[in-house]
């Protein structure tokens, strides 16, 4: 992974460039805490030699996992970074493209770049924070106006 600031003052945005082998969700995560990240949004277009979409069913409350074992154009990826207990936590969706050209979509668990994964990193100039809902189970947003 590489990185370099696009636009260092103001909001701060990042160009952040994954290489071949590299799991996405790791990569986002540790860059997100070393930049010290509570709130940001992020785009990438690229693609992966294997992945997992997620599928939130809201029966289980837990995610079914999808695998891709195959060569995939990420056509889209968007997700944010808030804060889970203090520590940035990563919320992304991808639209993957198969040969054939038929989309797969889904929360990305895993995502494991071959060649490249080109993201495009914007902090946000307000901090998110998650709490736990408790009827989905999941960690969601939280605005100011709903803090405990």
């Amino acid at each position: 992974m590489h990185y370099q600031p696009i636009q260092p003052a103001g909001t701060r945005t990042w160009a952040v460039v994954l290489d071949t082998g590299d799991e996405a969700n790791a990569c986002l995560l540790a860059f997100a805490r070393a930049q010290h990240l509570s709130a940001a949004h992020l785009t990438a277009i690229g693609a992966f030699q294997r992945a997992v979409l997620g599928y939130f069913d809201w029966n289980t409350r837990d995610y079914r996992r999808n695998r891709i074992e195959e060569q995939v154009e990420v056509v889209s990826l968007i997700g944010d970074v808030a804060l889970k207990d203090d520590q940035p936590q990563l919320h992304m969706h991808a639209v993957l493209g198969q040969a054939d050209g038929r989309a797969l979509g889904g929360h990305l668990l895993e995502g494991h770049v071959r060649p490249t994964l080109e993201v495009i990193v914007t902090e946000a100039p307000a901090h998110l924070r998650r709490r736990h809902d408790p009827a989905s189970g999941l960690a969601l947003i939280c605005l100011d106006k709903e803090l405990p």
